[in-house]
């Protein structure tokens, strides 16, 4: 059986990551004395014969939408995956002023039923802006902080965006997303849609399931990739584990003040990523959702675990949720 590895970055340029020149400095990774971004990512991923997903959020940099859409095209146009990511709380106020919908509620994972108009709206606007700058249609979404619900997964249904990267137990354990699958492959919700999870790894299992650690780059401390005769360490990541998907950003190569302000430093986070890359591609391939897509097609990755779309219905706290589950299953 192949292994296969999947690097998702989540490309974003929030407000709150950069004084100033947001996609510069947070997707393209300029700044004045040095450059860590996006378009190094893809090429050192490029060294290894795959290619990256890039989630692209428009909301977090909308005054600089084109020249978001320009990185996004230039990504498709050197053998890179561009998908949709949405972080709508970033939009402006004044956004909502000339649409039928309120500002409010801002995040995803509290939408309800009500609210399914809005959310089909905000997809549809920002996956059909992304599509036309790349050419294609939009395969996968991954929601913002992981902020996703029941209707979301409707919403990709009625948009026919097959793929949702929205699976991780600490999300759930962060009150972000009100369930998740403790599944580490892909597999189905009830609904059709192909769920895709981030790896991720338990930590005390027998007293508590909240204590998820991501596989994500630069790596933790805690969970590292490791070749299979050192698999025997406890939270490592191996060939053994098959499937693997790894949560990056785009500013993932570059280091954070204490004010949270993303800056250059140096090239030894790219340097890791490549020594990284190196080390897994001799036991995995690097595909992207395209591949994914065309592996389960041809029945090379099995997706015959279903789990109930109606687990992932928010339920305000006035509300009974046993009450709600049973109400959408009918």
């Amino acid at each position: 059986m192949a292994n296969y590895l999947m690097l998702t970055v989540d490309t974003e340029a929030l407000p709150n990551r950069a004084i100033d020149n947001h996609v510069d400095r947070l997707m393209l990774g300029i700044h004045e004395n040095g450059t860590a971004g996006v378009k190094d990512m893809a090429s050192i991923t490029s060294e290894f014969g795959g290619s990256m997903v890039f989630f692209i959020d428009i909301c977090g940099a909308l005054n600089e939408k084109n020249k978001v859409l320009e990185i996004a095209r230039w990504l498709e146009q050197h053998g890179q995956d561009v998908e949709l990511h949405l972080h709508p709380e970033y939009l402006p106020k004044e956004y909502w002023n000339d649409t039928p919908y309120e500002w409010k509620p801002k995040l995803l994972n509290i939408y309800e039923e009500k609210n399914s108009d809005k959310e089909f709206f905000l997809l549809k606007t920002f996956s059909d802006e992304l599509a036309n700058a790349i050419g294609r249609k939009i395969l996968a979404f991954r929601a913002g902080s992981f902020r996703w619900n029941s209707v979301t997964l409707e919403t990709l249904k009625k948009l026919d965006i097959p793929m949702s990267f929205n699976n991780t137990q600490a999300a759930m354990a962060l009150g972000q997303c009100p369930y998740s699958s403790p599944m580490q492959r892909p597999f189905k919700w009830s609904n059709g849609i192909i769920e895709v999870p981030v790896t991720e790894k338990n930590f005390f299992p027998k007293f508590s399931d909240n204590w998820w650690v991501r596989f994500q780059y630069p790596l933790c401390s805690l969970v590292r990739y490791r070749p299979r005769w050192c698999s025997f360490i406890p939270y490592s990541i191996s060939p053994k584990d098959n499937f693997v998907v790894c949560l990056m950003h785009s500013w993932s190569f570059l280091y954070r003040d204490e004010n949270g302000i993303e800056y250059y430093k140096d090239d030894k986070r790219m340097e890791g990523f490549r020594r990284m890359l190196k080390s897994m591609s001799k036991d995995f391939d690097i595909i992207d959702s395209k591949n994914l897509l065309d592996l389960i097609n041809k029945g090379k990755i099995d997706i015959s675990h279903t789990e109930d779309i109606s687990k992932t219905i928010y339920v305000p706290v006035t509300q009974n949720r046993s009450t709600v589950q049973k109400k959408r299953v009918k």
